[in-house]
């Protein structure tokens, strides 16, 4: 599949690709690598994964990280109360193996071993990497370079079908120059007015074109004001319907409206503060 074929096939589910990242996600197929997709929040990063598994007709899998992740919530464990109940069982009739409790029947496999043991090829989304430790980063080196996993009391798990790999950041802190090695590169940044269009006119397909428009753009405007949370995408989309569900077709003529939909846009104190009536109204002036 090329890379405007892979455009239109993603856009056919909703997420419309620019150039730069339809080529990333053509090139991570083609050369088997994963992809590290940075940005602000809010800009469809986790979106891109979960297009590429429905346009892949494939199960998506997700590793959500956080602060304190280690390897027995992200790869394996082992199930220790299910060894222990069969422990006692053999005990009773006069013995045991360890080789026994120690197979695949007592291994509960996390997001990343799952992913590696699909019949067929999964999309594996590793949710804001950025989030979790340092060291966590360790564990990923060689799912990411080999597409295997060494279990100690096992041998090494290789992968049955490689998946395709997405690897989202927020910036939350910097990445190991080991991480960004090992992964294809492509930054997301807030769409263009075009782009945001596209999106809402996906989404949204039964909006009114004058109001599209004017959505599109007061939302890049409020972007571009002293925001402590900048609105993405997805808050773009819940504004638009909220918008379109109280019947507007045209912000200018009911601001009050306007300025009380902002719910979905606003997400702290000071930025509603930020925006009083008076910046709306000038906002809206200048798409109007």
């Amino acid at each position: 599949m090329t890379p405007l074929e892979l455009q239109k096939a993603l856009s056919a589910q909703g997420y419309v690709a620019g150039d730069r990242l339809a080529m990333a996600l053509h090139l991570t197929g083609v050369l088997e690598r994963p992809l590290l997709l940075e940005g602000p929040a809010g800009v469809g990063k986790t979106e891109v994964a979960k297009a590429l598994a429905r346009m892949r007709d494939t199960r998506l899998i997700r590793l959500q990280c956080y602060e304190g992740l280690d390897a027995s919530h992200a790869i394996y464990e082992w199930n220790y109360q299910r060894q222990l109940l069969a422990i006692r069982a053999a005990e009773a009739h006069g013995g045991t193996s360890e080789d026994l409790l120690f197979s695949e029947d007592y291994l509960l496999r996390r997001p990343l071993l799952e992913a590696i043991q699909q019949d067929e090829p999964a999309v594996l989304l590793i949710d804001e990497i950025d989030r979790a430790d340092e060291e966590f980063e360790a564990y990923l080196l060689e799912i990411l370079s080999d597409f295997q996993i060494t279990i100690p009391e096992l041998g090494t798990v290789k992968a049955k079908a490689k998946p395709v790999v997405i690897l989202t950041a927020n910036g939350t802190r910097d990445l190991s120059d080991a991480l960004r090695r090992r992964c294809l590169y492509s930054y997301l940044d807030y769409p263009d007015r075009d782009t945001e269009l596209a999106i809402l006119k996906a989404h949204r397909p039964g909006i009114e074109a004058t109001l599209a428009r004017q959505i599109v753009g007061v939302i890049q405007q409020i972007r571009a004001e002293d925001l402590e949370k900048v609105p993405g995408i997805a808050e773009m989309l819940d504004w638009a319907a909220a918008l379109s569900g109280l019947g507007l077709n045209d912000m200018s003529r009911d601001p009050q409206a306007v300025q009380s939909t902002l719910v979905c846009l606003l997400k702290t104190a000071a930025d509603r503060d930020a925006l009083p009536p008076t910046v709306m109204d000038r906002l809206i002036g200048k798409v109007a």
